[in-house]
């Protein structure tokens, strides 16, 4: 047995948002595989909460969002809502319609890393 792997889990727990009908977003549970590599060819960090807290929005981009610092509760169109927080990846999926609002419910930031994916990348994504 290997020892430096003995009792690593296999995933890390993901949120999903997703586009339903009529411009609607909504969310799934579920999870992707450690060590799986994501075809992507940059990412970048942002710590401003400014300009999009509260506001309605789609996704800019299919991306990864890796919370690093914060705790934010994410509402969608019917009003459902989770939470982020260091340990769950954030697929933002939601790239049209109404899209998603977000705020900080736990101090004034959030540093979060972005890793877009290109069109035909696959997320690994797996529903729970």
């Amino acid at each position: 047995m290997n020892t430096d792997q003995a009792g690593t889990p296999d995933y890390l727990k993901a949120i999903r948002l997703i586009n339903i009908e009529g411009d609607k977003c909504s969310f799934e549970t579920g999870k992707i595989p450690i060590r799986q590599h994501i075809n992507a060819n940059y990412f970048f960090a942002q710590t401003d909460v400014s300009t999009l807290e509260k506001i309605p929005h789609p996704a800019p981009r299919r991306q990864y969002v890796i919370t690093l610092k914060g705790r934010l509760k994410f509402t969608v169109s019917n009003g459902e809502t989770f939470i982020i927080e260091p340990g769950i990846v954030l697929i933002a999926n939601d790239t049209a319609g109404e899209g998603h609002t977000w705020e900080i419910v736990d101090g004034n930031e959030w540093e979060r890393i972005y890793i877009p994916l290109d069109e035909d990348t696959d997320d690994y994504f797996t529903i729970d």
